[in-house]
């Protein structure tokens, strides 16, 4: 029936139906549900079929070609590594390619997970057009069955909407930034804020992947393994290796805070104190100011080599970090980890999961505040007492380190 032979007083109820019979003839736009779509690629000219049904995952063929796109940000890679290796463990002839950039590169180019990288390399201004055109390059006349977009950034939608993937799969409208939900035409159902590595992990669940067991899969090569046992030989004393900045000056904790648990490692514990980092000039100069202001005898490691600072990490007894990458390699590796949160919320970005024990928890206003799952920042860290990282360098001694 026309608009113009509804009565008055059921106007309201055909504008419902007629909005809702819309929604369902266009299942891309689906808002708040799972959706159902199919995927075909061709394959010596014969299409194989595969598709992703509400409630189910994805049904059919294992799809040939699934590509990720996840960005920058050392944290959030180390979070994608359980995703990657759970679809080779599911699907191993499925080729999975990896959109990258180089620093957050350098972390996993050996990951037996992924079979290819695509290096996005970040430029300012109008040169940053040049970046997505050499993407858009690369990308040509290949066809992906799945595209994961793991990063809720506006650039990573760019991304995702040059890649030439015939499924799209983000996060719900509530939790993608910057507009990323109109760079995807499937959507995992809206869950609220969790844990970032929680969140990676629904994508897995929608696609009907078994989590379990939850493997990061990072390894070393020989000649890694063998520079790690020279450094370690040489030392002859456990290592407890301080991460001593991060990317945001509000995540940091201040100068004669480390001072002094530097000092505390070496006279309380018999730990070797290494610092590790970037090798960036604000994180030069914190360095020098720390190691000005204390006692102890520390070993520099700050530089650009992130390999090296992962060995370190996996050979230290522990590892003292604010929510930085170094943090999240630490979770992966297995290596205990003193935390140190004020700005960022522990309960999203803490350690997933294990050594939830050893947080420094300067978030909450209060001791003891039961504060929601949300990303909102605050100005914590100066909350932070001297006195609490040694507890839980304590803590971590007699519960990991010598049990």
């Amino acid at each position: 029936m026309p608009p113009s032979e509804v009565n008055p007083e059921d106007q309201s109820t055909y504008r419902q139906r007629v909005r809702k019979e819309r929604t369902l003839e266009r299942p891309f736009r689906d808002k708040w549900a799972p959706m159902s779509v199919i995927s075909g690629s061709n394959d010596g000219g014969q299409t194989i079929e595969g598709r992703i049904v509400s409630g189910m995952g994805w049904q059919g063929p294992p799809p040939k070609e699934i590509c990720i796109v996840m960005l920058s940000a050392i944290g959030d890679a180390v979070h994608v590594l359980p995703v990657a290796t759970a679809l080779k463990r599911v699907w191993p002839q499925t080729r999975i390619t990896w959109v990258i950039q180089p620093a957050a590169m350098s972390m996993v180019k050996d990951h037996p997970a992924v079979d290819e990288f695509i290096i996005f390399h970040r430029r300012r201004g109008l040169s940053a057009w040049r970046g997505l055109h050499d993407i858009a390059k690369e990308m040509r006349g290949r066809q992906f069955d799945l595209l994961i977009g793991l990063q809720v950034y506006f650039k990573a939608g760019l991304i995702t909407a040059l890649a030439p993937a015939r499924i799209k799969l983000g996060f719900d409208r509530l939790r993608a930034r910057d507009g990323q939900w109109l760079f995807t035409n499937v959507r995992i159902p809206a869950r609220g804020q969790r844990h970032v590595q929680d969140q990676y992990l629904e994508f897995l669940e929608y696609l009907g992947i078994d989590t379990n067991p939850v493997e990061w899969g990072l390894t070393f090569t020989q000649n890694e393994r063998s520079l790690q046992a020279d450094f370690f030989e040489r030392i002859q004393r456990p290592v407890c290796a301080v991460a001593i900045s991060t990317s945001k000056t509000k995540k940091n904790w201040h100068v004669e805070g480390y001072a002094r648990v530097l000092e505390a490692l070496e006279r309380d514990h018999g730990f070797q104190p290494v610092i590790v980092g970037g090798g960036s000039m604000t994180e030069r100069r914190i360095a020098c100011e720390i190691l000005e202001q204390t006692e102890a005898q520390v070993i520099d490691k700050l530089g650009d080599d992130l390999r090296r600072l992962m060995w370190i990490i996996d050979g230290a007894v522990l590892l003292i970090s604010p929510d930085t990458g170094p943090l999240h390699i630490s979770r992966a590796l297995g290596t205990p980890v003193v935390s140190l949160f004020g700005h960022t919320n522990p309960k999203r970005s803490g350690p997933w999961r294990a050594f939830e024990d050893l947080i420094v928890d300067g978030y909450a206003d209060y001791p003891g505040e039961n504060y929601p799952l949300i990303p909102a920042y605050r100005d914590g860290m100066s909350r932070i007492r001297v006195a609490d990282v040694l507890e839980k360098i304590h803590v971590a001694a007699a519960r990991y380190i010598y049990p």
